[in-house]
């Protein structure tokens, strides 16, 4: 099978379950578990995954030039970015967060030019200003359910320092991904992320009654620490070995589209006619943006 479709494949994926986890996150936050709390867990969870993973793999030696880079990385890709969406999320609504992190292409389709000089063609400019318009249309005129949502402008604020954390992320880890295996970058960004996060959120984390969770909440955790954590940053480590950084921040578009569905298949959300259209927006504008030139 083509390697580009695999990993086009794997950004969708990789899409997908973030959608998923706007409303599954949302949903435990913050009647079971503060966010700086749920960050802690997340990463803890991750990191412990990932090191048990690695006794599988042969050891990679790590370049002392890229140590730095490592810590950077985690520092943008799983504390700032972390903490800000999940904390974020706790004062918003979910269909809120899919949106408004949908600036992320553009954020990175600009610090991709500057920073690493990546090209920007004409094709891939349209296919993120299409999928900008179905994002926006959605911001403007789509209806959302406001239910546990103590201060939406902040939390949108906190939102978008989320999209740009991350972007930085991607493109901070794009050159280390063609250098170590997928294990070997997870192992230690998320090592050195539960390093950063153990003072911020041991407190919260130390106040959850574990011995009294409902099975509903273990299984969220579960998938957020599982799904939404190790699944998804091995699923766009592996694309960015085939795509550009902002072709996979492109995939981005998809979140709320597929929240919404996610929202309407468990009642708490309707579909309309100006949804649907917003979704063929953003669909175009990801399949164009998507697109290798003929020259890269």
């Amino acid at each position: 099978m083509n390697k580009r479709f695999i990993a086009l494949l794997a950004a969708t994926t990789a899409s997908t379950i973030y959608a998923i986890n706007h409303t599954i996150a949302k949903g435990l936050m913050p009647v079971y578990i503060e966010p700086y709390g749920f960050i802690l867990l997340r990463v803890s969870g991750a990191a412990a995954l990932f090191w048990i993973f690695s006794l599988a793999y042969p050891s990679e030696k790590i370049d002392l030039k890229d140590w730095k880079r490592l810590v950077a990385c985690s520092l943008f890709g799983m504390v700032i970015n972390m903490l800000m969406f999940f904390k974020g999320l706790s004062l918003s609504t979910p269909i809120n967060s899919s949106v408004v992190i949908t600036i992320s292409p553009v954020l990175l389709l600009v610090l991709s030019a500057i920073l690493i000089k990546e090209r920007i063609t004409l094709i891939k400019s349209i296919g993120i200003i299409l999928g900008l318009v179905g994002a926006l249309v959605l911001v403007f005129f789509g209806e959302t359910k406001q239910f546990n949502a103590p201060n939406i402008p902040l939390g949108n604020i906190l939102f978008i320092v989320n999209a740009i954390s991350y972007s930085i992320y991607l493109i901070l880890v794009k050159s280390l991904t063609a250098k170590y295996s997928s294990i070997t970058l997870m192992k230690w960004l998320f090592l050195f992320a539960f390093l950063m996060n153990l003072p911020i959120g041991i407190s919260e984390f130390m106040e959850v009654k574990w011995t009294s969770l409902p099975n509903k909440a273990m299984l969220g955790m579960a998938f957020v620490v599982v799904f939404t954590t190790v699944l998804t940053y091995l699923l766009n480590i592996y694309a960015l070995r085939e795509l550009k950084a902002s072709t996979i921040g492109a995939f981005i578009y998809l979140q709320p589209v597929i929240a919404v569905i996610f929202a309407v298949l468990l009642g708490v959300d309707q579909l309309t006619p100006l949804r649907v259209l917003a979704a063929i927006l953003i669909f175009i504008g990801v399949y164009l943006s998507s697109i290798k030139p003929k020259r890269d």
